[in-house]
């Protein structure tokens, strides 16, 4: 499947998927959201993909934010629609059952930096930028951004961000926690690669499986969080994996996954 706003290309069991509209700055319009959704459905069914990569075209933005233009347009109840479209696809990629890698190169504003948090991992190039800049158009987050980010940093740093409008460069957003690696401009996407290459040689229902349990277990208390991990532990002995990962470190081997 083609689309007019977005790429898609694997790299072996790496797909990278790169929203593509440099002249707006990736920024983010109803008829992206519907091709992303789309894309992220694709993935999800293509059992020879086992990591994503998100990334924005260019050099300059990730995604620059929701797209302005577009949202200029919309009365209360389209503006509405629009963020619950977002919001169903950021979701869709949180749970996606295999990994999801931020590539952020450049601004990752309002939208952008909402994807991002939708995405498990986030590495961010040295001239990244990521902040929720809505309220200084008199609008508030609308992609998941009130609620993700209060759950990725403490709260109070959350709310300065929520209320400054400000931009975090790349080294505070790492400092606060917002992404894991900060690497310069020219060696994101190799970093990124390279980490999806590691993960993508691990066991894809024991990511799957992981990743259920970390983002199920955020909205448990405690003890109901540790019973979904032993139910999930338990379910990961019945899979081949799981005989084929024990055969092969017994047998000092590289194991070989088939996802089964």
């Amino acid at each position: 499947m083609t689309w007019n706003n977005i790429l898609l290309e694997n790299d072996g069991p790496v797909a990278i998927l790169t929203i593509n509209r440099p002249k707006q700055l990736n920024a983010l319009n109803e008829e992206t959201l519907l091709e992303l959704d789309q894309a992220v459905d694709q993935l999800g069914n293509d059992s020879a993909v086992r990591v994503v990569i998100i990334t924005g075209a260019g050099d300059k933005a990730f995604v620059a934010g929701a797209d302005i233009a577009f949202m200029q347009k919309l009365a209360p109840l389209e503006a509405k629609e629009f963020s619950r479209l977002g919001q169903k696809v950021f979701s869709k990629i949180e749970n996606l059952s295999k990994p999801v890698i931020a590539a952020v190169n450049g601004f990752a504003l309002g939208g952008g930096c909402e994807l991002a948090m939708a995405c498990d991992i986030r590495i961010a190039s040295e001239n990244a930028k990521l902040g929720q800049p809505e309220v200084s158009l008199g609008l508030i987050a609308g992609f998941g951004g009130t609620q993700r980010l209060s759950r990725l940093v403490n709260p109070g740093l959350a709310k300065e961000l929520l209320f400054t409008a400000d931009a975090y460069d790349a080294a505070t957003a790492q400092r606060i926690g917002l992404v894991n690696h900060l690497v310069p401009a020219g060696e994101l996407l190799d970093f990124c690669k390279k980490m999806a290459g590691r993960i993508a040689s691990r066991g894809p229902l024991a990511l799957q499986m992981t990743k259920e349990a970390v983002n199920g277990g955020l909205g448990m208390d405690l003890e109901k969080a540790f019973t979904y991990e032993a139910d999930l532990f338990g379910l990961a002995f019945a899979t081949k994996d799981r005989d084929e990962g024990i055969a092969a470190f017994l047998e000092k081997r590289k194991a070989d996954f088939t996802g089964k």
